[in-house]
């Protein structure tokens, strides 16, 4: 798997200084990255963003479904020590929530779980003690199956921003586009049928707890800007479906292995990934718990209106999960 090929914008130091000095003047004027006041801000403060930090801040427009923002700095020391879990990070960090909050606005609308890390608009991707062989964020030591983000639910993100903040051994994110695969027509005509669910995955107990029946699901499907893909084999009960479609979903399987890469995020990157074409995950590796591990910060964006789901999507109960919107908050 090559290392590293995701296209690149590369912010100069001018657009970076604004970025930045434009999510501090937030933070302080709102005391915290996860304050409604400072929410409701967002979209006023982007509008004053120059043109050429907003051109440079637009979505995912190739095929590959990706690309790194490159030109962010990072200060390893002023971070402090990677958090043990999520659930402990508190403000660390605070000035690139911000930061991943305004490219979200630039982009779309930033949302949010009722169901995961407390509601909160920007998460903490980081290792935990117990968390090793889960295929959640919090695992280290399992490869993190390429999958698409929140596939579980109707109104999962449209774009998926990954910052980071350490990554002091060069673990990689492995990405997928299904615009680079190349599918017999069989396997597409049978993975755009509504064969198989999508379960939600273990960062959300309560959603896996919710009594309505799993309604089966198109893994692929056409929509005005191409094929597109819902994708977590994790989660999918592969076991319930025919022989004839299991094959098609492992021949998906291996295309997008196939056109796999791996991209080994430096501290100040973003990693831009489009949820609708793009499947993510992670190699292996060995956390040391020792306040050095990788740190990664992750927000979700949806783009209102855009056409590439399924009108069937609108009839699913999201098994009981509220995606909240960041105006709304």
């Amino acid at each position: 798997m090559p290392t590293c090929p995701a296209p690149v914008r590369r912010l100069d130091t001018e657009a970076a200084a604004e970025l930045t000095a434009t999510a501090a003047t937030l933070l302080a004027l709102h005391g915290s990255s996860t304050s409604p006041a400072l929410l409701a801000d967002l979209p006023a403060r982007c509008a004053g963003l120059s043109e050429p930090l907003r051109h440079a801040l637009r979505p995912v427009d190739t095929a590959d479904g990706l690309f790194v923002l490159r030109g962010l700095d990072v200060d390893d020391p002023r971070l402090g020590p990677t958090p043990g879990h999520w659930s402990s990070v508190g403000d660390a960090g605070a000035l690139y929530d911000v930061v991943l909050l305004l490219v979200s606005t630039l982009m779309g609308t930033p949302i949010a779980w009722d169901g995961q890390q407390d509601g909160r608009f920007v998460h903490n991707i980081i290792p935990s003690p117990g968390h090793e062989s889960e295929q959640t964020g919090a695992s280290s030591s399992v490869l993190l199956t390429p999958h698409t983000e929140d596939a579980f639910h109707p109104g999962r993100a449209h774009l998926l921003l990954l910052c980071c903040l350490r990554n002091h051994d060069g673990i990689a994110t492995t990405a997928a586009s299904v615009r680079l695969t190349d599918l017999a027509g069989d396997d597409l005509a049978r993975l755009k049928r509504p064969v198989a669910p999508i379960l939600p995955d273990d960062a959300y107990e309560q959603a896996r707890h919710f009594a309505g029946r799993p309604a089966p699901v198109p893994t692929l499907f056409d929509s005005p800007e191409g094929l597109t893909m819902r994708y977590d084999p994790a989660y999918t009960p592969l076991e319930e479906t025919d022989e004839a479609w299991r094959e098609a979903y492992g021949h998906l399987g291996e295309e997008l292995a196939r056109v796999s890469v791996a991209v080994a995020l430096e501290p100040g990157d973003v990693l831009v990934v489009d949820n609708d074409i793009v499947v993510h995950g992670r190699v292996p590796f060995r956390a040391r718990y020792d306040g050095t591990d990788r740190w990664l910060k992750r927000a979700s964006v949806r783009v209102e209106g855009r056409p590439t789901r399924p009108l069937a999507e609108h009839d699913e109960h999201g098994y009981g999960q509220a995606a909240l919107t960041a105006w709304a908050a």
